[in-house]
């Protein structure tokens, strides 16, 4: 007896409180934000936008890839990829966080 098949929001479902309670703190910290775009069920593939620090970074792709990639992969069977598109509306390489939000004894 093989694994039920679910819907594609009750796997959309499992995905955003994942990417709410595991991702997005993690990638908040450093002022980055992944968003779900949408879920190709027939392929697996998950789509997601890359905006804040994250949008047009370079190191974006392995945390895409290395993290939230094999999360999802872990928890979910049904997520097999996951890709992500910089944030039109927001490139910037250059992105900091303002020096406010910023006390280093946060990391002690």
């Amino acid at each position: 007896m093989g694994i039920p098949m679910r819907t594609k929001e009750e796997i959309l479902t499992e995905i955003n409180k994942i990417m709410d309670e595991k991702v997005q703190p993690n990638v908040a910290m450093h002022g980055g934000d992944v968003r779900v775009l949408d879920f190709d069920i027939d392929t697996g593939t998950l789509k997601t936008l890359l905006s804040g620090s994250c949008s047009g970074c370079s190191s974006s792709m392995i945390t895409l890839k290395m993290g939230i990639e094999n999360m999802l992969k872990h928890y979910i069977p049904e997520v097999k990829q996951v890709v992500g598109e910089d944030d039109p509306d927001f490139n910037d390489p250059y992105h900091t966080m303002p020096m406010d939000d910023y006390d280093p004894m946060d990391r002690m």
